[in-house]
C-alpha cells in the first residue's frame, strides 16, 4: 500500500512539474460501453409477459429489434475490451502493487467474454425467426430454446462489470487511488447484486446496475481528479 501510493505520488509530481495534469480521454470508452449496453440489453430485450410463456410467444417478437440489440451488443463488447486494455496500460501501470486495479481490468474482460455469448444468442434468435436468413433452420421449439437463452443471457454477462465496480470501491475506500465518492458509489452494484441473487434468486440484475455504473464511474473518472490517473495527489 505504501509503495503503491509513493509511486503514484511520484507520477503526480512529474505531471505537475511538466505542467497541468492532462485528463484521461480513454476513460470515455466506459461511458460509451455503458450507453450501448443499456440500449443493447434493456431496450431490445424480448418482452412477451411473464406468465406461462411458451413457444407461441415467438410470434410477438421483433426480429429487427433483436438484430439491432445483438449488433450494438457486439460493439459494447469491443469497447469493453479496449477499455480493459487501456486500464491495464494506464491505471494498473500507475498503481503497481494494487491488486484491485488489476481486478478492474479482469472484470471488464470477463464481462466482454460472457456478453459475446449473450449478444450472440440474441443475433442467433433473429437469424432463425421468420424473415431471418435461416428462418427454416429450427422449428418453433428450437427457436424457443434461443428465446430462453435471451431471457437473462445478456444480463448475466455484466457480472464481471459488477466485480470491477467492487474493485473500484476498494481503490477508493481502502487504497485511496480514486476519489472517495466514487468508491462509495461503486459499492452499490456488488451489494445490490448480492442481495438480489441471494434473497430473490434474480440472476440478471448485473445487467441492470452494470451499464449504469459504467456511465457514472467512468464519467467521474473522466471529469474528476483521481491519483490513479495522475490528476490528483494521493
Amino acid at each position: 500500500m505504501t509503495t503503491t501510493t509513493a509511486q503514484v505520488t511520484r507520477g503526480y509530481r512529474d505531471d505537475v512539474a511538466a505542467g497541468t495534469p492532462t485528463r484521461a480521454r480513454w476513460t470515455w470508452l466506459g461511458v460509451g460501453a455503458g450507453v450501448l449496453g443499456i440500449v443493447a440489453t434493456m431496450f431490445t430485450s424480448p418482452n412477451v409477459g411473464t406468465d406461462r410463456v411458451g413457444p407461441d410467444a415467438l410470434a410477438k417478437l421483433s426480429r429487427g429489434q433483436l438484430q439491432l440489440g445483438g449488433a450494438l451488443g457486439y460493439a459494447t463488447v469491443a469497447l469493453l475490451l479496449v477499455l480493459a486494455a487501456s486500464w491495464r496500460a494506464k491505471a494498473v501501470t500507475a498503481a503497481r502493487g494494487a491488486v484491485a486495479a488489476r481486478v478492474v481490468a479482469d472484470g471488464l474482460t470477463a464481462s466482454a467474454a460472457a456478453l459475446s455469448l449473450g449478444y450472440g444468442w440474441k443475433l442467433a434468435l433473429a437469424l432463425y425467426l421468420p424473415g431471418g436468413l435461416n428462418e427454416n433452420g429450427f422449428n418453433t421449439d428450437g427457436q424457443f430454446v434461443y428465446f430462453m437463452l435471451n431471457d437473462f443471457g445478456p444480463f448475466i454477462g455484466y457480472l464481471g462489470v459488477v466485480v470491477a465496480a467492487g474493485a473500484v470501491a476498494w481503490l477508493g475506500l481502502r487504497d485511496r487511488l480514486v476519489s472517495r465518492w466514487l468508491g462509495l458509489v461503486s459499492l452499490i452494484p456488488p451489494v445490490a447484486v448480492l442481495f438480489m441473487s441471494g434473497a430473490l434468486s434474480i440472476a440478471g440484475f448485473p445487467g441492470i446496475v452494470g451499464p449504469i455504473w459504467l456511465i457514472v464511474a467512468f464519467a467521474g473518472l473522466s471529469l474528476g481528479k483521481h491519483p490513479i490517473l495522475g490528476t490528483s495527489r494521493p
